[in-house]
């Protein structure tokens, strides 16, 4: 029996021995390059320093030994042009809102009436000298009235005015194709509804005198 057991023992050792071969193999491979010892580490100088074989190239450096001796990718070269910064577009220039006149319709008109007053049409003289000086798209005149009356009379009134207010505009050279004419009648007061309570007297119109009004909204810029 005991050549047997020689023979398993035998066996044994020597499996034991083919994964550290194996290894030893391995590290060899990843120190090539180096001095290595039997089990493939690196042999290290007495001050703790690797030793380079003849095979040695900075592609094949290790970590612990040259830190540095891998070769590195380069960086790519900075472009030698300057850098533009972008330049935002230019905002939209703002549009001008419309500018509104108020006129009051006593200084337009007498009460009840859509015929133009001397006093009224100083007043659009001074608006249409204003015109000369702007670039403008549209004019329109809205005519408004109080409560007083029916609301279609109110209306038909308020459109009279407005109209007439367009055609003194056009005869002092304010294209009549730019301009429009409309009547709101009683729709649009500027009085609270409290504000003038009782029937058609003397007092109430008096009070109502802010909703009869003709108001000129002009759209543009000044030169």
């Amino acid at each position: 029996m005991k050549p047997f057991t020689k023979l398993i023992t035998a066996a044994i050792a020597a499996a034991a021995l083919i994964p550290a071969t194996a290894l030893a193999d391995a590290q060899a491979t990843r120190n090539q390059g180096y001095l290595v010892d039997t089990r493939g580490e690196i042999v290290r100088s007495g001050t703790g320093l690797c030793w380079h074989t003849s095979d040695w190239t900075p592609a094949l450096a290790v970590e612990e030994c040259d830190p540095a001796g891998k070769p590195v990718e380069a960086a790519a070269a900075p472009d030698s042009k300057p850098a533009v910064a972008a330049v935002p577009p230019a905002a939209e220039p703002a549009k001008p809102s419309p500018q509104t006149n108020s006129i009051s319709n006593e200084v337009l008109f007498e009460f009840d009436k859509s015929e133009l007053k001397p006093q009224g049409k100083m007043m659009l003289d001074g608006l249409a000298q204003q015109l000369e000086g702007a670039t403008y798209g549209t004019i329109l005149a809205i005519g408004h009235a109080d409560r007083i009356g029916s609301h279609k009379y109110n209306k038909k009134l308020s459109e009279r005015r407005a109209q007439a207010v367009k055609d003194y505009l056009a005869n002092k050279n304010i294209q009549a194709g730019r301009i429009d004419a409309q009547g709101k009648g009683e729709t649009q007061p500027v009085t609270n509804a409290g504000d003038c309570l009782g029937g058609g007297n003397a007092k109430v119109i008096a009070c109502l005198q802010p909703d009869r009004r003709v108001e000129i909204k002009v759209s543009g810029t000044r030169r």
